[in-house]
């Protein structure tokens, strides 16, 4: 535990928890030892959630208010070829710049004051927030003494906010600007390892998304957690080493992990 983060995990601890390869065959075994060192952990449905996000039916509804036509199909396949492919290469630094290109790729044009409007649309609506277990989930990772890492896709302007009280917990803040990727690709994650000098058998990847935060972490050779937080797997995916429903229930999981490397 870094010293510029124990006056933050007292004082947390005080207020308590805030608001198609082939696949590599590593799976921890009782009573394989090992060297854990990092957490890697997913940020969408995992660390943060949005409460009430805008829908392509209330952006298209709102756009044709104003005098553009836009229809939902058309806006949610363009939000997604924007969020994945244009903000990894071009690294939009706000939310009015992201917005713009979606504009831009459907050749829809507006002026500066109804794309304003639509900025504080979503500014209003697409807030995430954290899930009460996530900070102590940190807390109890940097009492393990593990770096901790955010892996994500998504914009850091759309969650720098919600991630303010626990942002020290972080050694590393990967998203697809930084990692000039998204997050199917194993560059990111490699990325993610490499800034965390960690090697993949030292790591834990934790998240809800079977693909991006099960799957390609499990090729690369980490360890991997599924979150289940609304018990949509009626069993554990063999792609995972654990399933949890909870960060707490996840973390508990990692700190036995850790025992059983001291006790070996």
């Amino acid at each position: 535990m870094t010293t510029a983060l124990a006056p933050f995990i007292a004082r947390a601890l005080s207020q308590g928890n805030v608001s198609h390869r082939q696949e590599t065959k590593i799976r921890v075994k009782k009573g394989t030892s090992l060297n854990l060192k990092a957490i890697l952990f997913d940020l969408h449905d995992t660390l943060a959630y949005l409460e009430n996000p805008l829908n392509s039916e209330e952006v298209s509804d709102f756009l044709i208010g104003l005098g553009c036509e836009v229809y939902p199909q058309s806006w949610d396949a363009t939000y997604h070829y924007t969020g994945m492919v244009d903000y990894p290469k071009h690294g939009y630094s706000n939310r009015r710049a992201f917005l713009k290109q979606i504009l831009r790729r459907l050749e829809v044009e507006v002026d500066s004051d109804t794309l304003d409007k639509l900025v504080q649309l979503y500014d209003h609506r697409n807030r995430y927030s954290l899930f009460s277990d996530a900070t102590t989930a940190l807390i109890k990772a940097k009492q393990l003494g593990l770096k901790t890492a955010i892996v994500t896709t998504i914009p850091d302007f759309v969650f720098s906010s919600a991630i303010t009280p626990i942002r020290n917990c972080f050694d590393v803040v990967m998203t697809g600007r930084r990692a000039r990727c998204e997050k199917s690709n194993p560059s990111m994650h490699k990325q993610t390892l490499n800034e965390l000098k960690v090697t993949p058998e030292q790591a834990v990847m934790i998240g809800d998304e079977l693909l991006v935060d099960i799957k390609i972490p499990k090729r690369l050779g980490m360890h991997t957690i599924l979150l289940d937080r609304l018990n949509e797997f009626k069993k554990k995916p063999h792609q995972a080493d654990r399933r949890a429903k909870t960060l707490i229930e996840a973390m508990t999981i990692v700190e036995e992990w850790c025992k059983r490397r001291k006790r070996n």
